[in-house]
């Protein structure tokens, strides 16, 4: 990864990892090409090795299909920072679905507050535990003092992602890198944007596996946000 801002393309790239997400994708890069926006932006799916019609699938959506060992999602969204063009990265997942002002909103914000990097409001289909995981995103998340950005909605500077050297290739990889990231450069939640995506992983990839422990380091700070 370099640290350049690429001026010379996107202004922002969306990138995607993709392993048999046939059933998923078509909805997510459906909701991508319905950007309303003046902003220039690309898409990358990064494509771990399919057996089923995702490559084709986005190719059918225009977006740069880039192919990966499907080792990790962290490897996956690494991969598509390095072949991206824009000055910001905008990491989706394969059913992550995004509103027509998703990318005029998210820049605003990030620019008007002087952010490295954002993540915003969701809404997680799925059964009860899904429920209580968009609770946890919308209303604890953006409260810790070094909020923890998913990797399914994660709008970051490229800069600031190529210096804190990407995703980790460690499980809860999205909570480690939001860290890390927050150690070093401001973030922070955009209210007024909405995501909507699937809860169907949430008990295999553990979100927040690590939730807890950082909310006993930030304790005293939620405590005196009464």
């Amino acid at each position: 990864m370099t640290g350049d801002d690429r001026k010379s393309g996107a202004d922002v790239s969306f990138v995607v990892p993709a392993r048999n997400e046939a059933e998923y994708l078509r909805g997510a890069l459906a909701s991508i090409a319905a950007l309303d926006t003046a902003y220039e932006y690309e898409v990358l799916v990064v494509d771990g090795d399919s057996s089923d019609d995702t490559p084709a699938i986005a190719r059918e959506y225009g977006a740069t299909v880039v192919s990966g060992p499907g080792t990790s999602i962290a490897r996956a969204r690494n991969l598509g920072a390095e072949r991206a063009t824009g000055e910001w990265l905008a990491f989706v997942d394969a059913d992550t679905e995004v509103r027509a002002s998703y990318l005029t909103d998210m820049l605003g914000f990030v620019e008007a507050n002087g952010l490295a990097a954002a993540s915003s409001s969701c809404r997680i289909t799925g059964p009860r535990r899904a429920k209580l995981m968009e609770a946890t995103i919308n209303y604890v998340f953006p409260r810790l003092e070094r909020p923890v950005l998913p990797g399914f909605n994660c709008f970051v500077h490229r800069r600031a992602f190529a210096a804190v050297g990407g995703f980790p290739d460690v499980p809860n990889e999205d909570t480690a890198f939001s860290r890390r990231l927050a150690g070093r450069y401001p973030t922070a939640y955009c209210p007024s944007v909405l995501v909507e995506s699937s809860g169907r992983r949430i008990a295999d990839h553990g979100l927040t596996g690590t939730l807890w422990h950082y909310l006993r380091l930030d304790v005293d700070r939620l405590r005196s946000k009464g």
